[in-house]
């Protein structure tokens, strides 16, 4: 009797795991990057395309090369913000050579290069600045002679075009390229701009940092897309084959999903198609999680609710 109790104990136990996977079941799953924008963003699409289209969605932390590799195998459907050209190797490859991703209509203008707080402008000026030893070194915090500069997130593969960039351009040599998550580099930029301390460090835009301080973008020799010889990021040796003199070509994101949503799920291909962000909600949205640090899903209940009838056009054919 033991025995058969404990039998039907486990199949009501197994029963049950069962009918909460099963109830908790996503229809889509959305990657979210660790930047401000892409998390507000993937969540606004989660919100918008649950309320719009009664589909249940998660949204999963996940860099932007594993989700390109996710939205071919089906295990991602959605990529809020695809940065090019950053990703463009990302998207020859996936987009152009195997079709299995899909890049929106739609996108939102960016740039990026190396900007300098007030204090730091006042020697540092431009790129070549870099290459000189006595400017940079008002930019040494520890001692050791070599100035630091933030280039970005460990994951983020415009951190590698940076050090591509510091390379080719030879001033990595004397300075200490430093990698590390955008919200500890972003509370160095505040102390740097509090406390009158050089820094220099990447950046890019829209971006809440330009809210918030008067910051000088280097000058460097506009680019060449000539001069920008990068080897596949799939390559180990990538950054030592690769070369860029000039500054970043004009940016811009868009949101990229799975090309087989066409066919399986048209109306969310429809939602993706156009839905649509500007620069200064971007920016905005980037403030909201980074500085004032709400939670990105309570964010994008609040930016759904208020642009409930923006967001519905997008479930419209």
């Amino acid at each position: 009797m033991k025995r058969r109790a404990s039998i039907v104990l486990l199949s009501t136990a197994f029963a049950s795991v069962f009918a909460a996977v099963g109830a908790h079941a996503a229809d889509l799953v959305i990657s979210a990057p660790n930047w401000p924008s892409g998390q507000a963003t993937a969540n606004i699409l989660k919100i918008g395309i649950e309320k719009t289209l009664g589909l249940a969605v998660d949204v999963k932390p996940m860099g932007t090369m594993n989700a390109f590799v996710g939205l071919e195998k089906g295990t991602v459907d959605v990529q809020p913000e695809i940065w090019r050209p950053n990703f463009d190797d990302l998207v020859r490859k996936y987009v152009d050579e195997k079709g299995a991703v899909t890049l929106a209509g739609k996108s939102v203008a960016a740039w990026q290069g190396l900007c300098a707080t007030p204090s730091a402008a006042k020697t540092i000026k431009s790129i070549g600045d870099l290459g000189d030893p006595e400017k940079t070194k008002v930019l040494d915090t520890d001692g050791d002679g070599k100035g630091e500069m933030w280039i970005g997130a460990p994951t983020w593969l415009s951190t590698g075009i940076e050090q591509v960039r510091a390379k080719s351009y030879g001033y990595g040599e004397n300075m200490t390229l430093v990698e590390t998550e955008e919200d500890v580099a972003m509370a160095a930029v505040d102390a740097a701009v509090a406390t009158d301390q050089p820094m220099v460090f990447y950046c890019y835009a829209p971006h809440h940092v330009f809210q918030l301080h008067e910051l000088t973008r280097l000058e460097e020799p506009a680019h060449d897309a000539a001069k920008w010889k990068l080897a596949p990021a799939s390559d180990p040796l990538w950054i030592e084959k690769s070369s860029a003199t000039t500054a970043w070509d004009a940016a811009h994101f868009q949101i990229g999903y799975s090309s087989a949503l066409t066919a399986k799920r048209p109306e969310v291909a429809n939602f993706l198609e156009h839905a649509d962000f500007t620069a200064d909600e971007v920016t905005q949205m980037s403030y909201a999680l980074g500085v004032e640090r709400q939670e990105p899903l309570e964010f994008a209940r609040k930016w759904v609710e208020q642009n409930e009838a923006r967001v519905e056009g997008w479930a419209k054919p």
